[in-house]
C-alpha cells in the first residue's frame, strides 16, 4: 500500500497557501498527522483544525504540551515530536528547507527519508529543495505554486517613518526590546513576538497586533515560519544572527523566508531595512523579489540506526557518517553533547549497565535545554532527573513539588519571568513524558497551570513596558474616523476613550506632561478633536454662571472658581479695562467671543459695584467749574489724592463747590483728599489692579492685608503705591489714610511747640508701641525727644482734695463737647455750617497743613507738676512706715515728647533735613496759626509780648441741608 501512496512536493515562496492546502489534503483523510517546525505554530494550526472538526478528534503533541483525546484522528505536532508507527493515512511536512538547518536540519531530512503516509505524503517548503528531495526520495511529484502577491523591496527608512502594519525583525532580546520601546514612544507601542515566548504569550502578543491596538510587531525570525499576520512590510534591523556558535550574515534565502511574510493573501507586501542595518546588496534584493535563490545541495542527517548496547556504543552510532554524497555529518547537538557529559559520571556509567538504562539515558538526554544557562547545569540537571527515573521509576512528587513551587511566582521584571518561564517548561516537558511522573494528569495540569499564570505575568509585563494604550487608543481611533468620547470630570481630569489624556483648564487644555514626541502630538491631536464639543457646553455652563462665581486676582487675572480663564488688560478709560480670554484656537471663535463678552460683563459690573460713588461722581452734570475739574481729578486718582498735590485746587474750591463734592462722599482731610467708601478692602483691591494696568506694570503691587491700620514701608517702594493702597508712608511704616485723619484730629488739641506726649487714645489709633509710634511722628514731621522718668503709679496720681467747682466744669465741658469717635470717620476736616466754631477750626487747620506749619494750639497749656504734686517737695517718712519703702529705687519709663520740625515730610514720608524749606519756596518758620508771614527774623516766639487780631468777619453762608450736622450747627448758631 505504501508502494502506491502519493509523495508530493510542494514548492514554492511564501504565501502561497502550501501549509492550508496541506491541512485540506489531510482532512480528506480518515486520519492524518502534519508536522511543523514551530510550537508557536503548531499550536496554530491545531486551533483551525478543530475550529473545523472539534476537539474530540484532533491530537496536539509538542515538547511541552501535549492534548491527546481517546478518539484521536488529526495529530498535529512539531517535527521533533511526530511519534512513528502511527499508520495515519495522511503525512505532511512543513518547511522542509530546514533540513540544511545546522541544529536541528538531521530531523528534517530522519522525516523527509522516513517519515510516509499511508495514502499520500507532502512535502512543503522552499523551491530550493527540489534536487534534494527528487534525488533522495523515488517517484515525488513536485508541485510548483506560485505566490498570490507581489513582494517589493523599498530600501531603507528611519523607525519613525516606518509605516503601520509593519514587522520589525531583531535577532537578539536586546535588540526586539530596545526597538519596542522606541515604537512606544513614537508610535504607541508594538507587539513583541519571539520563538522563547510560550503560546499563550505568544497569542496574546499576536492579538494586540492583529486587532488594531497596536500597528507595529517587533520579532525575531520565529515569525517566517509560517506565522500567518495581517503584515504589510517588514523592516530588518539587522542582516546578521547569532547561531549558537558565531555570528554570520543571513544568506538571501533566510531573508526571504522572513520577508515573505509581507502581502498575505492578494496583498501585495515590502519589505527592507531599518535602524543599523545597512542596505541590501541589489543583487539579494532581486533573488528575493523574484524567489530566485540558490538551490541546496547538501542535507545534515544524524544515523536514525541507534544502538543502546552500552553508553560508548550509543555515542559511536550517532556519530555514524553518512554513506550519501548528498548527506552531511549533523553537527553535535545538544542531545548528544549532554550524553557525552553524562557518560564522564561513574554514578551515571554504573547505572547504565543495559539496554534499557541506556534507552532512558538517551531519552533523558533528549530533554531541551530551555534555561540555556551553560551545558555543564543542563548536563547536571539531567543527571538528577536521570537518577531519580532510574533508582524509583519516576520523579519523586515532594521533588517535583518543591522545583514547581518555587518557580510559581508572577513578580517581577520581563527578564524574570522569562527565565520562570524557561524554567517551568523543563518541567512541562519532563510531566508531558510517559511514566516519569507518578500522576500524570496532576503534573501536567500543575504545569501547565503555572506556565500559563506565567504567561499571562510576561504579557502583561510585555504590555506595560512596551504598549502605551492610551497613545494607541487614540491613533487606532483617529485612523478609522470614528467620533472620539472624552469626559470631564469635576477635577477637570480629561479621558478620552477611557484614557486619561490632560486636564481642562477653564477652557485651555493642558495634556498630561509624561507624553512626549509623537505620543504628545497623538494626544494633541485626539483629545481636542473629542473635547469640541465639550468647549462649547462648557462655554454655555460659564456664560450663564452667576458672578459669585468668578473674581479677579491681584496680578490682573480672571478667574472662574479655581481656574483662569483670562485677564484683563489697560483700556481707553482706567475705569474700563478690556478682558483677554484664555481659550484654545481649537476650540473655535464662537467659544472664544461667549467668553470673552462673559467676562466683560463681571468686570464692567465689579466695577460699577465697587466703584460706585466714584462713577457717580463722574456722571454727575450738575457739577461745574472748579468743583467739576476737581471731580475730574478724583476721579483720575481713583478716588484718593494726596492733599500736597492738590492744595491750590483745593484752596480755589468755595464752600458751595465743597458742599457739592461732599455730597459724593468727598472727605477733605489734613493730608488726603479721599473717599472713604474706596477705602474698603475690595475697592482698594481693584483700585489696585486698574492703577497697575494703567501705568503698564508687569507685576502688580499686592493689596495689603484687610484691616491693618499700619503696614510696613518697604524700602524702594514708591509712594504712589502706598497711596493707590489708601496707605501714607511715614518712617519705617504707612498708615490707612483715614487713620491718619483721626490722628491729626488728636494732634490738633496738643500744643506742638511747646511738646507734647502721645497719649493712649494716639497709641490705640495707630496699634503701635511707643518706639513705633514715634518712629511714625518722626515720618510725619515731628522731632521725638526721648527721655527717661520715675513712674508714677496710678493711685499717687490722685490729688487728694480736688476742688469740685473745677470738675464740674470740666464735667460740663465734656458733656458740651463732640467725641472724636462721634465724628465722621476718616474726616479730619469735617466743615459745619459756614462761619461757624467749627467752620474756622477745620478750614484753619487745613489751611496751616498745606501751609507746611504744624497744627498747635494757640498757647501752650502748662503742665502740671509729674505726679500732681510738687517735685521740690521732701518726702518724710511716718512713724511706724517700713523705711525701705522710700528707699527702695523708683521705676523708671521712657517717653517721648514731639515737637513741630517747622517743616512738612516729603511724598515719600522722610524729612528734608530740618531745613524747614518748603517744597518750591522759600524757609518757613514756626509762626502762630492764621499768620500769613513770621513777625520777624531771627527772634524767639516769647521774646516779647504777644498780641492778636480777630480775622474779618466772613459773609454768612446758608447751612446745607444735606449736612448730616446741620441741626448742630443750627443749636450753636442760636447759641450766638
Amino acid at each position: 500500500m505504501a508502494g502506491q501512496a502519493r509523495v508530493a512536493a510542494i514548492l514554492g515562496p511564501t504565501n502561497t497557501g502550501k501549509t492550508h492546502y496541506a491541512i485540506e489534503r489531510m482532512l480528506g483523510y480518515r486520519t492524518g498527522m502534519i508536522g511543523l517546525p514551530l510550537r508557536l505554530l503548531a499550536r496554530e494550526v491545531y486551533d483551525k483544525i478543530v475550529a473545523a472538526r472539534g476537539p474530540s478528534v484532533v491530537a496536539l503533541v509538542t515538547g511541552e504540551e501535549r492534548i491527546v483525546p481517546p478518539r484521536a484522528q488529526y495529530w498535529v505536532c512539531t517535527v521533533e515530536a511526530m511519534p512513528e508507527g502511527m499508520g495515519c493515512d495522511f503525512v505532511g511536512i512543513d518547511e522542509i528547507q530546514l533540513c540544511a538547518d545546522p541544529e536541528r536540519g538531521h530531523v528534517f531530512t530522519d522525516r523527509l527519508l522516513r517519515m510516509r503516509g499511508l495514502h499520500e505524503t507532502l512535502f512543503m517548503g522552499s523551491d530550493t529543495m527540489r534536487g534534494p528531495i527528487s534525488e533522495l526520495v523515488d517517484g515525488v511529484e513536485f508541485v510548483r505554486r506560485e505566490r498570490m502577491s507581489q513582494l517589493t523591496y523599498t530600501g531603507s527608512k528611519k523607525i519613525s517613518r516606518l509605516q503601520p502594519r509593519t514587522a520589525i525583525v531583531g535577532f537578539s532580546v536586546e535588540n526586539v526590546y530596545a526597538i519596542a520601546e522606541l515604537l512606544r514612544r513614537q508610535k504607541g507601542g508594538a507587539a513583541v513576538v519571539m520563538g522563547a515566548l510560550s503560546p499563550r504569550t505568544r497569542n496574546a502578543q499576536v492579538d494586540l497586533y492583529q486587532n488594531g491596538e497596536v500597528d507595529y510587531l517587533v520579532a525575531t525570525d520565529a515569525i517566517g515560519m509560517g506565522l500567518n499576520l495581517d503584515i504589510n512590510h517588514v523592516a530588518f534591523s539587522s542582516l546578521t544572527k547569532f547561531d549558537g556558535r558565531r555570528m554570520r550574515p543571513l544568506m538571501p534565502n533566510e531573508l526571504a523566508q522572513i520577508a515573505g511574510r509581507a502581502g498575505r493573501g492578494m496583498a501585495n507586501g515590502t519589505f527592507g531595512v531599518t535602524g543599523e542595518a545597512g542596505p541590501l546588496h541589489e543583487d539579494v534584493a532581486e533573488a528575493i523579489t523574484n524567489h530566485r535563490f540558490t538551490p541546496l545541495k547538501k542535507l545534515n542527517w544524524r544515523s536514525a540506526d541507534l544502538r543502546f548496547g552500552t553508553i560508548d556504543a550509543l555515542i559511536a552510532s550517532l556519530e555514524t557518517a553518512p554513506n550519501d554524497d548528498r548527506l552531511v555529518k549533523a553537527r553535535e547537538a545538544d542531545d548528544l553533547q549532554a550524553l557525552k557529559a553524562l557518560s564522564s559520571v561513574a554514578e551515571v556509567v554504573a547505572r547504565a549497565t543495559d539496554p534499557v538504562s541506556v534507552q532512558l539515558l538517551w531519552d533523558v538526554c533528549r530533554i531541551p535545554d530551555f534555561r540555556g544557562i551553560s551545558h555543564a547545569e543542563h548536563a547536571g540537571l539531567l543527571e538528577v532527573i536521570y537518577g531519580h527515573l532510574h533508582q524509583r521509576g519516576s520523579i519523586p512528587d515532594d521533588f517535583l513539588a518543591r522545583q514547581v513551587n518555587r518557580i510559581d511566582r508572577t513578580d517581577g521584571d520581563i527578564d524574570t519571568l522569562s527565565k520562570r518561564l524557561a524554567y517551568i517548561r523543563t518541567w512541562t516537558y519532563v510531566a508531558q513524558r510517559k511514566g516519569w511522573v507518578g500522576d500524570e494528569s496532576h503534573w501536567r495540569g500543575q504545569t501547565r497551570a503555572v506556565e500559563d499564570r506565567l504567561s499571562d505575568a510576561l504579557h502583561e509585563r510585555l504590555t506595560q513596558r512596551f504598549v502605551d494604550r492610551r497613545t494607541s487608543v487614540l491613533l487606532r481611533r483617529l485612523k478609522q474616523k470614528e467620533a472620539l468620547l472624552a469626559e470631564v470630570n469635576d477635577k477637570g481630569e480629561v479621558t478620552v476613550e477611557g484614557e486619561f489624556v490632560g486636564r481642562l483648564e477653564g477652557f485651555r487644555f493642558r495634556q498630561d506632561k509624561d507624553a512626549t514626541g509623537q505620543e504628545a502630538k497623538t494626544l494633541k491631536t485626539a483629545s481636542l478633536q473629542a473635547l469640541a464639543p465639550h468647549f462649547h457646553l462648557r462655554a454655555d455652563r460659564f456664560y450663564n454662571a452667576p458672578d459669585t462665581e468668578m473674581d479677579f486676582t491681584e496680578q490682573g487675572g480672571l478667574m472662574w472658581g479655581d481656574q483662569a480663564v483670562g485677564k484683563l488688560a489697560a483700556g481707553d478709560d482706567p475705569l474700563k479695562p478690556r478682558v483677554v480670554a484664555f481659550v484654545d484656537d481649537e476650540a473655535g471663535a464662537d467659544v472664544a467671543q461667549k467668553v470673552e463678552r462673559r467676562l466683560q460683563h463681571f468686570i464692567d459690573r465689579k466695577i460699577a459695584a465697587l466703584f460706585e460713588p466714584l462713577i457717580n461722581l463722574q456722571k454727575d452734570e450738575t457739577l461745574t467749574g472748579l468743583a467739576r475739574g476737581f471731580a475730574f481729578r478724583m476721579v483720575e486718582g481713583m478716588g484718593v489724592l494726596p492733599r500736597a498735590d492738590v492744595a491750590d485746587d483745593v484752596k480755589a474750591l468755595d464752600q458751595d463747590a465743597r458742599g457739592m463734592l461732599r455730597k459724593h462722599g468727598i472727605r477733605f482731610g489734613q493730608f488726603t483728599i479721599f473717599m472713604p467708601l474706596l477705602l474698603k478692602p475690595a475697592p482698594t483691591r481693584l483700585r489696585l489692579v486698574l492703577w497697575s494696568l494703567a501705568k503698564n506694570f508687569d507685576v502688580f503691587p499686592e493689596s495689603p492685608p484687610p484691616g491693618l491700620v499700619t503696614i510696613p514701608n518697604t524700602p524702594g517702594t514708591p509712594p504712589e503705591h502706598h497711596t493707590v493702597s489708601g496707605y501714607r508712608a511715614a518712617g519705617d511704616r504707612a498708615i490707612r489714610i483715614d487713620m491718619l485723619e483721626r490722628l491729626a484730629d488728636l494732634l490738633r488739641a496738643q500744643d506742638s511747640r511747646g511738646g507734647f506726649e502721645a497719649n493712649p487714645d494716639m497709641l490705640s489709633i495707630t496699634g503701635l508701641t511707643l518706639e513705633q509710634f514715634a518712629d511714625l511722628m518722626g515720618g510725619l514731621g515731628y522731632k521725638a525727644e526721648k527721655g527717661e522718668r520715675q513712674k508714677v503709679r496710678a493711685v499717687d496720681a490722685v490729688v487728694p482734695g480736688a476742688d469740685a467747682a473745677v470738675a464740674k466744669e470740666q464735667d460740663a465741658a465734656i458733656d458740651g463737647a463732640v467725641p472724636v469717635e462721634d465724628t465722621p470717620v476718616m474726616d479730619a476736616a469735617q466743615d459745619g455750617a459756614p462761619g461757624t466754631a467749627a467752620e474756622s477750626v477745620t478750614e484753619d487747620a487745613a489751611q496751616v497743613a498745606d501751609d507746611g506749619v504744624a497744627p498747635i494750639a494757640e498757647e501752650p497749656v502748662e503742665a502740671p507738676a509729674e505726679g500732681g504734686v510738687d517735685a521740690n517737695s521732701e518726702t518724710e517718712i511716718d512713724p511706724g512706715a517700713a523705711p525701705d519703702a522710700a528707699l527702695a529705687v523708683p521705676e523708671q519709663e521712657v517717653f517721648y515728647t514731639f515737637t513741630w520740625r517747622g517743616n512738612r515730610p516729603n511724598r515719600q514720608g522722610t524729612r528734608d533735613g530740618g531745613k524747614g524749606r518748603r517744597e518750591g519756596g522759600k524757609p518757613q518758620g514756626d509762626r502762630p496759626r492764621g499768620k500769613g508771614k513770621p513777625k520777624g527774623k531771627g527772634k524767639p516766639r516769647d521774646a516779647g509780648p504777644k498780641t492778636f487780631a480777630s480775622k474779618p468777619p466772613r459773609k454768612e453762608k446758608q447751612i446745607d441741608p444735606d449736612n448730616p450736622f446741620a441741626a448742630a450747627l443750627m443749636g450753636l448758631k442760636g447759641k450766638d
